[in-house]
């Protein structure tokens, strides 16, 4: 009984340490790179999350590890950095809508824009993301700001990539809304670096 007991305290151990690890190193990074902000320490949790953690993988091992390993090489060589804004809107949800995106690179702006008849809001917040993305013709380090939760959210906390994981069926068992859409940006977002942001709606932002 002692052999067992012993061994079950053993296996937790072992599972906490597990799923401490990448927590651990962002906390040491973080500590190391104070001044620098928390991007540094943000990658390294990501990095070992992504690789210790298999909810997270959005395809199988053997598959997304070569593309992270491409992205990290092109990375070493330097990618350009690039800003994009977007927003999109419907009236009447669903009903007619729009979508816009400014793309910005060093002194360089473009503006891209567009429409459907019949769509909803958050359609069109995906699909201003997808457009601006998709018109990046190289891996490239984007700053991507968004007034959408609904974007941002499901990115940065794992959702979209959990959907689709679980066959586009959200946590509650509801199918999980716009798959097409949400399969689009998440391939988007493995060949692309993506830092997102969340900015009010109609905030003082000049973009």
């Amino acid at each position: 009984m002692d052999l067992l007991v012993t061994i079950g305290a053993i296996l937790v151990a072992a599972l906490l340490f597990y799923l401490s690890i990448p927590v651990l190193l962002f906390l040491l990074v973080d500590a190391l790179f104070r001044f620098r902000g928390s991007r540094d320490a943000d990658r390294v949790f990501d990095f070992f999350a992504d690789l210790l953690y298999p909810w997270r993988w959005d395809a199988p091992f053997w598959v997304s590890w070569p593309r992270k390993w491409r992205r990290w090489r092109q990375r070493k060589k330097g990618m350009k950095t690039v800003t994009i804004y977007t927003d999109g809107a419907c009236s009447g949800n669903p009903g007619p809508g729009g979508w816009g995106a400014i793309l910005e690179y060093g002194q360089f702006r473009k503006e891209l824009s567009g429409g459907e008849a019949h769509t909803t809001n958050n359609r069109m917040e995906l699909t201003g993301v997808i457009s601006a993305l998709e018109a990046l013709k190289e891996p490239c380090m984007v700053e991507l700001w968004s007034d959408s939760k609904y974007v941002i959210d499901a990115l940065q906390k794992g959702w979209a990539k959990g959907w689709k994981a679980r066959g586009w069926v959200k946590a509650d068992k509801k199918p999980a809304l716009n798959p097409d859409l949400w399969d689009r940006l998440l391939a988007l977002c493995d060949y692309h670096t993506v830092r997102l942001h969340w900015v009010k709606g109609h905030a003082d932002n000049p973009n």
